[in-house]
């Protein structure tokens, strides 16, 4: 398996945990009454993150941003391994992509800005020159 490859199976795992950090609050905030039921708008009022504490609402928008990275992540990773040009540089934007997303979590459930968006505009870039890599 490529590196990248490698950080595209990590990246997904960390979807995973990013999942269980934003699940594991709401179900203790809001009851698993509201969590596993049918979400319908009219029983619940507003959505469920309007519903959960700061915190806990940043996580659920943290959850949903990688989602739209990892489609483009996903593209380079498979790009440069069908393609056979898998280099230190592809290797280094993706282990960049994915510590970038890693610093994302903390940076947005704290508030953190710009810091936020500079973390995400880093593994945005990555992903970018890992495309452009694969054309030159």
């Amino acid at each position: 398996m490529t590196p990248e490859l490698t950080v595209l199976t990590l990246a997904a795992l960390l979807q995973v945990v990013q999942f269980v950090l934003m699940a594991v609050p709401a179900n203790l905030e809001l009851g698993t009454g509201k969590t596993l039921g049918p979400r319908d708008p009219a029983r619940l009022g507003k959505p469920l993150e309007e519903q959960a504490s700061p915190v806990t609402g940043r996580l659920f928008r943290a959850l949903d941003n990688p989602f739209e990275g990892l489609i483009l992540f996903s593209i380079a990773c498979v790009t440069v391994t069908l393609s056979g040009q898998s280099s230190a540089l592809t290797t280094a934007c993706a282990w960049t992509y994915l510590g970038a997303r890693v610093l994302y979590v903390p940076a947005y459930a704290f508030g953190l800005s710009p810091w936020r968006s500079v973390i995400w505009l880093v593994g945005f870039l990555a992903t970018v020159l890992m495309l452009l890599a694969v054309l030159i």
